[in-house]
């Protein structure tokens, strides 16, 4: 396995720059992932480092070696691609053995059955490997996907939203599969992906990516306790985090069109007018809370409930733990987490504490 660096690429395609001065570094046996909407350069991001497309600046580096002028063959990389790119008319044991048997490796036979075999294992399709790929389920389509990127253990694997195609609770569970034989592993990967929730559970860290550009760079909890701009507070979490407009006035925070005010965390500097950010989790109903509002719409998720609370002219999203017999319309009391509150300037960018 291998470390992965990459040196401040940037890729012009006709009308738009799809990647513009990305850098960062994937280290030996970590699961790191790209995170970020559709459009924001991920797969290209993929491309590059696999060799499949040329950066117009920057550089790519294996090992604090340069590959910018190696093929794709010669960087040893795996690609999972979101399609399974299966060969319908083999077997699931030859669809797995086939990287092996390119004549650019050349591995003996009896080496290729021994690889085969074990990544059937791990990947549980042993019982499959006698089956034609064209008669598989989608998951069990990935599973072999996966695997044929297992048997060639490459220097990195590259996986472009792997499982965005499969129904929720495959991708569950295949999200926990897909986690444990990394780690088991040891095997340097850089996953790709829209969902937040895949890149929260999974990832030793995460690069936030928009438009091309590296939004933020951290652990899970970096991301989502500190997040540094409003785009990655909004992109993480779920519910989305509550982004309210405030003004600054006597030493009290006082949120725009409601009657929320709240006394300024200590040893802050704010602006008169910044972004109040709160996470539904800490909007947190109480009998004796110190806000109150009306109960607009629940969303009872089973394990939880998400109220919608108004308090004067804005709505609040709270998340809270279990079933609720709170009333649609019924006057509602709430605190907030003081020690959560995220702050932001008008451009969006952090104010930190």
């Amino acid at each position: 396995m291998s470390n992965v660096e990459l040196q401040h690429i940037t890729k012009h395609f006709p009308g738009v720059t799809a990647l513009s001065d990305v850098s960062f570094s994937i280290q030996d046996s970590e699961f790191f992932v790209l995170l970020g909407p559709t459009g924001a350069g991920k797969t290209t991001t993929l491309r590059v480092i696999a060799g499949l497309e040329r950066q117009d600046e920057g550089s790519v580096l294996f090992d604090g070696i340069p590959v910018d002028n190696e093929t794709p063959s010669d960087r040893d990389i795996a690609f999972v691609f979101q399609q399974y790119s299966l060969y319908p008319t083999m077997t699931v044991f030859d669809n797995l053995a086939f990287p092996l048997r390119s004549p650019l490796r050349r591995v003996p036979e009896s080496q290729i059955g021994e690889r085969v075999q074990d990544a059937a294992e791990k990947l549980r399709i042993s019982h499959l490997l006698d089956r034609k790929t064209a008669h598989l389920s989608g998951g069990e389509m990935q599973r072999v996907s996966i695997g044929r990127a297992i048997v060639r253990e490459p220097r990195i694997f590259l996986m472009d939203e792997p499982l965005s195609n499969l129904d929720a609770k495959l991708r569950e569970s295949l999200r926990v599969e897909l986690q444990h034989l990394q780690k088991t592993q040891g095997s340097t990967t850089l996953f790709v992906t829209h969902d937040q929730i895949e890149a929260l559970t999974m990832a030793d860290r995460i690069a936030v990516l928009n438009e091309g550009r590296i939004m933020q760079i951290g652990t899970p909890d970096d991301i989502y306790d500190r997040p540094s701009t409003t785009f990655v507070a909004r992109l993480v979490g779920t519910p989305r985090i509550n982004l309210l407009t405030a003004n600054l006035e006597n030493d009290t925070l006082h949120v725009e069109d409601s009657n929320l005010s709240l006394s300024v965390p200590q040893a802050v500097d704010l602006p008169s007018t910044f972004t109040l950010g709160v996470r539904p989790e800490d909007v947190q109903p109480a009998q004796d809370g110190e806000f109150s509002g009306q109960l607009l719409l629940t969303e009872p998720l089973g394990v939880e409930t998400i109220l919608h609370i108004q308090a004067g002219e804005q709505t609040l999203q709270s998340l809270v733990p279990g079933m609720t017999d709170a009333q649609i319309g019924a006057d509602l009391r709430f605190d907030i987490v003081r020690e959560r509150l995220h702050l932001f300037r008008l451009d969006g960018t952090r104010i930190q504490a």
